[in-house]
Formats: structure tokens, C-alpha cells, sequence
């Protein structure tokens, strides 16, 4: 026996559904210090280390974000 249930609902219903918390305020604050960094205001040190702290993603993980604020700033961070 097979029993398909569709439920049509927003990401938001969805979340308040299974009782997941909102998340937004963190993710507005965590965009916004990404703008930061990558306008100059925030030292990319100060960025790697908030990301390592937040998830160890080891050498690979932290040469990607690396060369990822290197391309938005337009160089070397320093």
C-alpha cells in the first residue's frame, strides 16, 4: 500500500509547523556583517575566525572562504 500526502504550505509554515525556530534575526545580522567585510569596515582575520569557530571546516573549507572575500574585496585582505 502506497499513501501520498501533499501539503501545500510557505518555508515559513513549514518552520512554525515542525516547531523549528526563526532564525531570520541571525541571518539578517550574518548578511550583514558579510556586506561589512567585504566593503572594508571588517578584517577578513576577524571573518575567518568567526567562521571557524562557527563550523571547523579544516585548511580546504577556510582557502575557499579565503579567495571568496579576496574576489569581493578585489585583492589580497590586509
Amino acid at each position: 500500500m502506497k499513501v501520498t500526502i501533499e501539503v501545500d504550505c510557505t518555508p515559513e509554515e513549514a518552520r512554525r509547523m515542525m516547531g523549528l525556530p526563526d532564525l531570520t534575526p541571525l541571518h539578517d545580522r550574518y548578511i550583514a556583517m558579510m556586506q561589512d567585510a567585504m566593503e572594508g569596515s571588517v578584517r577578513p582575520e576577524l571573518l575567518e575566525n568567526m567562521i571557524k569557530s562557527w563550523a571547523p571546516m579544516g585548511d580546504a573549507g577556510m582557502s575557499f572562504w579565503r579567495k571568496m572575500i579576496e574576489a569581493g574585496t578585489g585583492g589580497k585582505p590586509g
